[in-house]
């Protein structure tokens, strides 16, 4: 399964900001009007609608730390009407290699979510996800940061410059 990423614009953003979870997976990421507008003003952040073909099916937004460099996907949202397809899986792929691509990428990507959000945990998990060891889990208001590594370490240099 493929999607694309496309830029959220004058002509997208109603459409986008009218995605929705299921019920009861509300608190597990913020609205995407919130996110457009975080985006707006904060611009290490990109926000990107997911499509497959050309129908919206979902939100994405990255962003490079400004303090550490690394690359965290910051917001991954399939509406409810497309969820259980393998969109987010398509989705996290494709931002992966995006990142990836990057000449300044860091040598992993971060993801964050709730502990009780057993489905991107385990999506996560089954893309190489490793979550960090936190004391904090059980706090359900705490969130679970999850790394992917990126480049070898003992390559990362040279797999940086190779790709420039």
């Amino acid at each position: 399964m493929s999607v694309t990423f496309r830029e959220i614009t004058e002509h997208n953003w109603e459409e986008c900001v009218r995605l929705q979870v299921r019920e009861g997976q509300e608190r597990f990421v913020a609205p995407n009007v919130y996110s457009i507008a975080q985006a707006k003003y904060e611009p290490d952040k990109v926000p990107l609608a997911i499509y497959k073909d050309q129908t919206m099916v979902g939100f994405m937004m990255y962003g490079r730390d400004p303090d550490d460099g690394r690359y965290w996907i910051l917001r991954l949202m399939i509406d409810k009407s497309y969820q259980g397809r393998g969109y987010g899986r398509a989705a996290l792929q494709q931002a992966i290699a995006l990142i990836k691509s990057k000449p300044d990428c860091s040598k992993d990507l971060t993801i964050s979510f709730k502990p009780d959000n057993e489905a991107a945990s385990k999506l996560y998990k089954s893309l190489g996800f490793e979550a960090e060891d936190s004391a904090d889990i059980q706090d359900h208001n705490k969130e679970i940061v999850a790394r992917l590594p990126l480049f070898e370490d003992s390559g990362t240099e040279q797999s940086r410059s190779s790709r420039l």
